[in-house]
């Protein structure tokens, strides 16, 4: 499985970006089988891979890091095998390049763990400025 991320950008304080991460797969048609769980990670300069936001097939069941709750949404639309981050009231410190990820027959409990997912996407950077 391939993964597109798009949508980064440089927004002031306070603003609002939503990224998309689009998979795809050469041949083959994608589905719960290969996308039952897709998340979101980000890598602020200097400071280790941290995860963001994760949600399953279903679209109902969803996590987010505490840092960003109340500000982050996660969605998907499986018709287009694509996961989105709405983030609204950005901070300086949210700015990191942000991956999408995505991973099928792992337990829901081990959705912040970078090792649970099995396909990565090359990243967007988002910047906020103060």
């Amino acid at each position: 499985v391939q993964l597109q991320a798009s949508g980064g950008g440089l927004v002031q304080a306070g603003g609002s970006l939503r990224l998309s991460c689009a998979a795809s797969a050469s041949g083959r048609t994608l589905s719960f089988y290969n996308l039952d769980i897709m998340g979101w990670f980000r890598q602020a300069p200097g400071k280790d891979r941290e995860f963001v936001a994760a949600i399953r097939w279903t679209g109902t069941t969803l996590k987010y890091a505490d840092s960003v709750k109340g500000r982050f949404t996660i969605s998907r639309d499986n018709t287009k095998n694509t996961v989105y981050l709405q983030m609204n009231s950005l901070k300086p410190e949210d700015t990191a390049v942000y991956s999408c990820a995505v991973t099928s027959g792992a337990a829901w409990n081990r959705v912040m763990l970078e090792s649970t997912y099995d396909s990565w996407g090359q990243g967007t950077l988002v910047t906020v400025s103060s």
